[in-house]
C-alpha cells in the first residue's frame, strides 16, 4: 500500500490508525512476519475502530467510515476549494486523482486473507457494526449520518475518478473540515492562539417559533439574506427586553442559512483580544461567518469595546467581508454611562469630556442594523400564550388559560414571549390545568 505516496491528502489528525493498518497489509503475510505482533497490532487496530464508532457516532463499515471521515476532514489546497463553489479547474484534480486512486485501493481492500492467516475470527463485527445509538461526542446525527451515506456512496463507485466526483459533490453540499460539517463554534484560547471549536447541540430553533415579532425578524432576514448571496450587509445589533427572543433569533438564523454557507462563532466579550487571530482562521474560506456577542454589554471601566470597535471598523486591515457582527443587549447604549459622569466632577478631571462620551456612545453607532425587541402589552403577551398553547396541543379553555397565564407572568419576571413560553412548558410537564 502506498499512503506515503499521498501528494494532497496529508498530516490527518486521526492518521494513526490509517498507518497501522497499511503496515498490517503489507507484513501481515511475510514469511518472517512476527504473527503475534501483527495478531497484537490487529486488535489494537480492531478496538480503535470501535472507539471511533462510539466517539463518532458510526455505523455499518467502520473501515469504510473512517477512511470517509479522513477525506471529509482534510482540509487542503483541493478540498477547501472545493467547499460550497464545487469543482475547480486546474493541475490540482491530477494531484487529487493521484491520492483518491490509493484511497480506492484501501477502501476496496479485503481482509479475509489477513484475518485467516493472522487467526482473527471476530474482525467482521467491525465490517457490520450496529450502532448503540448513544450520542456522538464529537456530530450529531445528521453530521454523522452523512458521512456515513458517504462511505456507501463510496462504495458503489467502481473507479477513482467516481470516488473523486462523489467526494467533490460532498464538499460541495456540506463544505470541509468543522467549518463545513457543524453550524455553530466557540472560542477556546490556547497557548498557541484562539481554537475555533465547535458546538454539536445548538438548539434545532425556527423564527416560526418566535410568536409575533414580524417586522423584526423580517429585518434580520433581510440583512442576512443579503450577506449570504454576497450583497453589502451590515453588523447587526438586536437589543430591547429581557426574555424577548434575541439570542433565539439568532440561532434560528443559524439554522435556517446553513445550507447556504452560514457559520456562527460564539463570542464572550473576555475574548474580544482574540477576534483578530479568530478572523485570520476564516477570512479566506467560502463561507460566510456571523461573530456572535450574545447580551453585550460594558461597563464604565471596561475597556474590552475598543477591541469591538477596532475590528468592527477603524483597523488598517480592512474587515473580510465573509464576516459579519450580530450582538444582543439588553440596552441600546452598549457601554454603561452614569449621570455622575454628566456632572461637574468629571468636568473637572476631564479636559475633553465630549470626546470621552462621543467614543463610549460610538460603539453602537458601528451597527448599521439595530433592531428592537420590546415586551409585548397584555393582548399581544395574550395571543402568544393562545398560539403556544395550540402548538402545544394543549386542550384548555381560553378564559381559563389567560387567567393562569396572567397569574404566572406577575411572579415569573412580567410579559415576554420568554416568561410564555415557560408557562406553556409548565403546563405540558405537570398537568396542572
Amino acid at each position: 500500500m502506498r499512503e506515503q505516496e499521498l501528494i494532497v491528502y496529508k498530516d490527518f489528525s486521526d492518521g494513526q490508525l490509517l498507518k497501522d493498518m497499511v503496515c498490517l497489509m503489507e507484513n501481515y503475510d511475510r514469511p518472517d512476519a512476527d504473527r503475534e505482533s501483527l495478531r497484537s497490532l490487529f486488535y489494537k487496530c480492531f478496538h480503535e475502530l470501535l472507539e471511533l464508532a462510539g466517539h463518532f457516532g458510526f455505523y455499518g463499515n467502520l473501515w469504510h467510515c473512517y477512511l470517509s471521515n479522513l477525506l471529509v476532514n482534510n482540509e487542503n489546497s483541493y478540498s477547501m476549494a472545493c467547499e460550497i463553489v464545487g469543482e475547480v479547474e486546474g493541475t490540482i484534480n491530477d494531484c487529487v486523482l493521484h491520492d483518491i486512486v490509493i484511497f480506492k485501493e484501501l477502501y476496496d481492500y479485503d481482509f479475509s486473507d489477513m484475518v485467516k492467516t493472522l487467526g482473527i475470527d471476530d474482525f467482521g463485527l467491525a465490517l457490520d457494526y450496529t450502532s448503540s445509538k448513544r450520542e456522538s461526542k464529537v456530530y450529531n446525527t445528521r453530521v454523522c449520518s452523512r458521512i456515513v451515506d458517504l462511505a456507501k456512496r463510496f462504495n458503489e463507485n467502481d473507479t477513482p475518478r467516481e470516488m473523486k466526483k462523489t467526494l467533490t459533490a460532498f464538499y460541495k453540499d456540506y463544505g470541509v473540515g468543522k467549518f463545513g460539517l457543524h453550524k455553530a463554534f466557540r472560542i477556546v484560547h490556547t497557548d498557541d492562539g484562539a481554537n475555533i471549536i465547535p458546538i454539536t447541540n445548538i438548539a434545532h430553533v425556527s423564527l416560526d417559533d418566535l410568536v409575533g415579532y414580524e417586522d423584526a425578524k423580517k429585518k434580520l432576514i433581510d440583512n442576512t439574506e443579503a450577506f449570504v448571496k454576497g450583497r453589502v450587509a451590515n453588523n447587526c445589533l438586536l437589543f430591547g427586553d429581557a426574555g424577548t427572543g434575541k439570542s433565539s433569533s439568532i440561532k434560528a438564523i443559524a439554522n435556517k442559512y446553513y445550507e447556504d454557507g452560514l457559520r456562527i462563532i460564539e463570542v464572550y466579550k473576555h475574548q474580544f483580544e482574540d477576534l483578530n487571530d479568530v478572523i485570520a482562521q476564516i477570512k479566506n474560506r467560502n463561507y460566510k461567518f456571523i461573530l456572535y456577542m450574545d447580551d453585550l454589554s460594558f461597563e464604565s471601566f471596561e475597556i474590552e469595546y475598543k477591541y469591538l470597535k477596532a475590528v468592527i471598523e477603524g483597523g488598517l486591515e480592512k474587515k473580510p467581508s465573509n464576516v459579519l457582527i450580530y450582538a444582543t443587549s439588553n440596552r441600546r447604549h452598549i457601554v454603561s454611562e452614569k449621570f455622575s459622569e454628566r456632572g461637574e466632577n468629571l468636568r473637572e478631571d476631564e479636559i475633553h469630556f465630549g470626546d470621552t462620551m462621543q467614543e463610549k456612545l460610538s460603539l453602537y453607532n458601528r451597527f448599521g442594523v439595530t433592531i428592537y425587541f420590546g415586551a409585548p402589552d397584555k393582548k399581544e403577551y395574550d395571543r402568544i400564550v393562545l398560539e403556544l398553547a395550540k402548538r402545544a396541543g394543549l386542550d384548555v379553555d381560553e378564559k381559563k388559560l389567560l387567567e393562569l397565564a396572567n397569574k404566572w407572568e406577575l411572579s415569573h419576571g412580567g410579559r415576554t414571549g420568554r416568561t410564555a413560553a415557560q408557562f406553556i412548558n409548565y403546563l405540558k410537564g405537570t398537568g396542572n390545568v
